[in-house]
């Protein structure tokens, strides 16, 4: 009965959009939009000026070299979205892993167990967050923002090595916050949620007559988690029958500033997370509360920027940042009947420095030109791991890159544009790399356009994956680890529909050579990193979005990917086919009142053992009153509604294939603005 409710209650929230869209399917002479036209009455597309993230500066998404999808501030709250993980998950193509512990980020079948997400480029205003130890973007709580700081959020689907080097690519996803003027004082929330979470945050932002704008915010969560989670892998009496109690907690400080003054702008942003694992991860002793992990982490950014009267603007950034891990791992050292528990430790800490120059050129001759030269100095790259009577990890290093790059889009046409760019890298670890990209857009009529892309791009090997190990527990070190080389072509088509609506179709090709994996050594057990031979993926992707005057907006979209180890044969882990979403919000009550509701569907993925995770499907629901009185604000969500049980996949690190995720939770939230 619970699956028949779920498929009814899709069918419900798609047929919604579909009434929508219905009436602009019919499209004349007469429907399409006269120059003139107020912005009410513009395609939705229009309706978001521009994206930053696809060519390092602001341009429409139909002439980004991309397939670029964006969520709003609108959609964030109307959705009830709690962290980063769950805006990423709305997105086409896009799906995320919790192993209980950390979120990953997945993409075009792109989700592999053990190594973080480090295909994904994370920006925060332009600027690089991946960190200089694990290259990882973070999504879940340790993210820098919080969500209701977000102005929008792009995902710039491909390979982005020709700007941005390493780890863009699979894709870029750049986080764009608010500014102080959007607030225009103080603003207080708090939330009340399933498993006693709570969430409170202070923010005041303002632009003065000055010139001077800033913005400041500070946000703590809390949670129990769940305080009773059964994993049948340790069901047996000397493992509490396979519960672990009160060892899903969790704990996060974060402060964001934000101050901008002629042509300066710098950014301080702060995070502190503190986590229990409660799956016994590395081979600890399970149910013991001690098992934990702690991420402190710093991010300076300094950036000037000057546009001068002949259409030429410079950029130059300073950014700094901190990364500070440590880990408790609790094992049982005895030989015998009796536990002999020890508290082992693992730490990281990590420091750089990162320096860009840009410079931009516009309507040179039909051309817009970006060229650029960025350093990034390693300071500190530091991991090491000790018990209390032994180091088994104490590894120092620092390292340094630098890279030029030049893109230039020339419109050949007023109906075609070549968008062609360059970037030489160079690791002080294995040399140089060569990455370019070269993409055709073109606009045969008013509400269509037509990118044909393609792309090179890299991921050099991290710190982590090169020198982490403990040559005694779990791991060792790789040996002779290569950087990843990536082939990409896709196919982009972008169809207007009416005044309202956008239809978009994405096919797409990768082929990665020297895949960098985590596997167990069977000569001894141990995790080590590795390259795989040749990996190749392709796919496609179908959307339908469209926002009306009247306040009624979603989309539909569907996914599939097929991602295959060419030397086995065997689709990749942890690697779902079919990905099919559904967003609407609804209004009710003359736009008092919104209902938010989303489907999500994916399909089995292969595990690292001989199983399967099984398909699953959620549906989300939240209903928001934006006004009940004098700036005061509520939402109430509903998340897994209908109680789905599933599980993600487990790394090479667990026991388990899947790890169980939450069931049906709620929260209420409450915003208010002075």
């Amino acid at each position: 009965m619970i699956m028949k409710g779920k498929i009814q209650f899709g069918a419900l929230v798609i047929g919604g959009l579909l009434t929508l869209a219905l009436p602009q399917l019919s499209v004349s002479q007469s429907d399409l939009p006269e120059l003139g036209e107020s912005d009410e009455e513009s395609l939705f597309i229009e309706e978001i000026p521009s994206v930053f993230g696809a060519s390092k500066y602001e341009q429409r998404l139909s002439e980004a070299p991309a397939s670029v999808s964006i969520v709003t501030a609108e959609e964030i709250r109307k959705y009830g979205y709690r962290n980063l993980e769950d805006i990423l998950d709305s997105v086409r193509g896009l799906y995320t892993t919790n192993d209980r512990n950390y979120g990953y980020l997945g993409i075009r079948g792109f989700n592999r167990p053990g190594d973080y997400g480090t295909r994904i480029l994370l920006l925060l205003d332009g600027q690089r967050l991946n960190d200089a130890l694990y290259d990882s973007p973070v999504i879940d709580r340790e993210f820098f923002v919080d969500v209701d700081l977000i102005d929008r959020v792009e995902v710039i689907r491909g390979t982005g090595s020709s700007l941005y080097g390493s780890n863009a690519v699979l894709g870029v996803v750049n986080v764009i916050t608010k500014r102080g003027r959007d607030f225009k004082g103080a603003a207080l929330a708090a939330s009340k949620g399933s498993h006693d979470s709570t969430e409170e945050r202070v923010s005041y932002g303002n632009k003065y007559s000055n010139g001077l704008e800033m913005l400041i915010s500070g946000t703590n969560f809390d949670t129990d988690g769940d305080d009773r989670l059964y994993f049948p892998e340790f069901d047996d009496p000397a493992t509490n029958n396979g519960v672990a109690v009160n060892g899903d907690d969790e704990e996060t400080k974060s402060l964001f500033t934000k101050l901008s003054y002629s042509d300066f702008t710098f950014q301080m942003t702060y995070n502190d997370r503190e986590k229990r694992f409660p799956t016994a991860s590395y081979d600890t002793v399970f149910n013991d509360r001690r098992n934990k992990t702690d991420d402190e982490q710093w991010r300076l950014f300094l950036n000037y920027k000057h546009s001068f009267a002949n259409q030429v603007e410079l950029n130059a950034d300073i950014n700094y940042g901190r990364y500070d891990y440590h880990g408790d791992y609790v094992y049982d050292y005895s030989e015998t009947a009796i536990p002999d528990l020890v508290v082992t430790a693992d730490e990281a800490e990590a420091e750089w420095w990162r320096y860009e120059l840009q410079t931009s050129v516009y309507s040179f001759d039909r051309h817009t030109i970006v060229a650029g030269a960025e350093y990034r100095d390693n300071t500190q790259q530091d991991q090491s791991a000790y018990d209390p009577f032994d180091v088994f990890l104490d590894d120092k290093r620092d390292s340094d890159v630098w890279g030029v790059y030049i893109q230039d889009e020339f419109q050949v046409t007023d109906k075609l544009a070549l968008n062609v760019g360059v970037r030489h890298d160079d690791y002080d670890g294995f040399g140089g790399t060569t990455n370019p990209r070269a993409a055709l857009v073109y606009n045969p009529l008013d509400k269509t356009t037509v990118k044909l892309i393609y792309g090179e791009a890299f991921r050099a090997p991290n710190a982590y994956e090169l020198y982490y190990h403990d040559d005694f527990f779990t791991t060792k070190p790789a040996n002779d680890l290569d950087p990843e080389t990536v082939k990409s072509t896709e196919l982009v088509l972008e169809q207007g529909i009416g005044r309202h609506f956008n239809a978009i179709a994405n096919l797409f090709y990768y082929k990665i050579d020297d895949l960098i994996t985590l596997i167990t050594d069977p000569a001894d057990d141990l995790l080590v990193f590795d390259n795989l031979e040749e990996v190749e993926t392709y796919g496609l992707g179908l959307e339908l979005e469209g926002k009306r005057p009247d306040g009624w907006q979603g989309r539909v979209s569907y996914s599939y990917q097929d991602a295959e180890d060419k030397s086995s044969g065997d689709n990749l882990p942890n690697s779902p086919h079919h990905l099919f979403k559904t967003n609407l919000i609804a209004p009710a009550f003359s736009q008092k009142l919104f209902a938010g509701v989303e489907y999500q569907y994916v399909s089995s993925r292969k595990t690292l053992g001989a199983d399967e995770a099984d398909a699953y499907s959620l549906v989300n629901l939240t209903v928001n009153v934006p006004d009940v009185w004098g700036g005061m604000s509520l939402a109430s969500s509903v998340y897994n509604l209908f109680d789905e049980n599933y599980g993600d996949v487990g790394s090479e690190e667990h026991i388990q294939s899947e790890i169980p995720q939450d069931g049906r939770t709620y929260r209420m939230k409450a915003y208010y603005q002075f």
